[in-house]
C-alpha cells in the first residue's frame, strides 16, 4: 500500500508560501504543491488567478460567517481542494475544466454529498 503513496513526485508534497492581499491587507499563505495545483485548476474554471480565488474564497467565508478566530484559513483551502477532487470523482462537478463552477448548482452540486456522523 505505501509504495503508492511513497512514490509520488516528492515536488507534489513541497510546500510553498505565496503572498496574497486579503481585504487590502497582504498575508501570507503557506501549502503543499499540488494544493496550489487545484487551487489554479479551480480558479481556471472561473477565469480567477488564484490570488482572486483565494480572496473570493476568504470574503465569501468571512460574509457566511464561517469563519472563527480560531479556524485556520489554509487548512480550510486544503480542505477545499479536496472536496473539489471528491466533488469531481462522485460526478458532482464536471471532469471537464472547461465547465465553470460558477455556472453549477450549489444545491445540486452538494444535494448527494455524505455528512459525517456524530
Amino acid at each position: 500500500m505505501c509504495q503508492i503513496f511513497i512514490n509520488a513526485d516528492p515536488d507534489l508534497y513541497t510546500t510553498r508560501s505565496r503572498s496574497i492581499r486579503l481585504h487590502g491587507v497582504a498575508t501570507s499563505l503557506r501549502l503543499e504543491n499540488l494544493f496550489w495545483n487545484v487551487l489554479e485548476e479551480i480558479g481556471e474554471r472561473d477565469g480567477l488567478s488564484v490570488p482572486q480565488l483565494v480572496s473570493r474564497l476568504y470574503d465569501e467565508l468571512v460574509a457566511s460567517r464561517r469563519l472563527e478566530e480560531h479556524a485556520n484559513f489554509t487548512s480550510f483551502l486544503r480542505v477545499s481542494c479536496m472536496r473539489y477532487q471528491q466533488l469531481q470523482l462522485a460526478g458532482r462537478i464536471p471532469a471537464d475544466t472547461r465547465v465553470p463552477i460558477r455556472s453549477l448548482d450549489p444545491a445540486w452540486v452538494l444535494a448527494a454529498e455524505r455528512r459525517p456522523s456524530a
